[in-house]
């Protein structure tokens, strides 16, 4: 088994998608990150960046046996999954994970509410790939094997939603989105996931000037993001989760910025490649 550690993005915005020519650089596309540890697949999130993930897995023609890790059920997280393509295949296995539902309802519950009449054509069942729902508490470990150890801890925003840290091989990512953070400062389990972390992708929607207004959101502004990765100890900081009024202009203005305040900060591009 190889030792390798990569992440892709392939969806980097927040909300609802936003492709179109102003777009094009950083991309238009919801929440998705492809994680190999290894030889193991990992994907966080299932937002409308899945559906091509999907397509290129399916043209590789191999037998998937993986792991989705899912922060929270809003629709910029989960839009993708009705569309990605392995699900309709029997050959492959998934284990979908949330940490946010119970005791009120479960993973399995959220699917098929999304995938249901009147707001969708088909439900659950015409799935094919063997998909098992896995439900647990924001906070704590969960085993997906492989040598991979996945910790949890709880964000800030509406309705709940769960942070991970993925450690392989004495490498580490904390993924770390949709997260508010308060006056306060950060909170001590996001510090202690974030700990020492080699990579952290972190909701940065909006800057400080718009985050005022934005209270109760359950989002941070860049340079809160910043903050935390300094309180952290964070080794690169990777800007995630942008706002869908951000431009292409905007954006690299915002970049700029942070890699300004924090060299060797990131923002996260739709394609990108990050080698741990």
């Amino acid at each position: 088994m190889t030792q390798t550690f990569t992440v892709r993005f392939w969806g980097v915005r927040g909300s609802i998608p936003c492709p179109g020519p102003d777009t094009a650089r950083f991309g238009g596309n919801t929440a998705c990150v492809e994680v190999r540890c290894g030889d193991r697949l990992i994907i966080c999130d299932g937002g409308t960046g899945m559906r091509a993930l999907g397509d290129v897995l399916m043209r590789r023609g191999e037998a998937l046996d993986a792991d989705i890790l899912l922060s929270h059920c809003h629709i910029d997280h989960v839009g993708g999954l009705p569309f990605f393509a392995p699900f309709y295949a029997p050959t492959h296995r998934f284990r979908l994970w949330a940490g946010h539902l119970l005791p009120a309802l479960t993973l399995e519950d959220a699917l098929r509410s999304l995938m249901s009449h009147p707001l969708f054509p088909i439900e659950v069942e015409v799935f094919q790939a063997a998909i098992d729902y896995r439900d647990f508490r924001a906070g704590e470990t969960i085993e997906i094997g492989g040598g991979i150890r996945v910790r949890t801890a709880p964000l800030d925003h509406p309705g709940g939603a769960t942070g991970y840290r993925i450690d392989f091989a004495g490498r580490s990512l904390a993924y770390l989105t949709d997260n508010e953070i308060r006056p306060g400062g950060p909170a001590s389990e996001l510090v202690a996931l974030a700990r020492g972390a080699d990579l952290a992708i972190y909701d940065c929607a909006y800057t400080d000037e718009e985050i005022g207004a934005k209270a109760d959101w359950g989002h941070s502004s860049w340079r809160q993001g910043l903050a935390l990765a300094d309180a952290a100890d964070v080794r690169t900081f990777c800007l995630f989760h942008h706002a869908p009024e951000h431009d292409d202009a905007f954006m690299t203005a915002v970049a700029a910025q942070a890699q300004a305040v924090r060299p060797g900060t990131r923002t996260a591009i739709e394609g990108d490649v990050i080698e741990l």
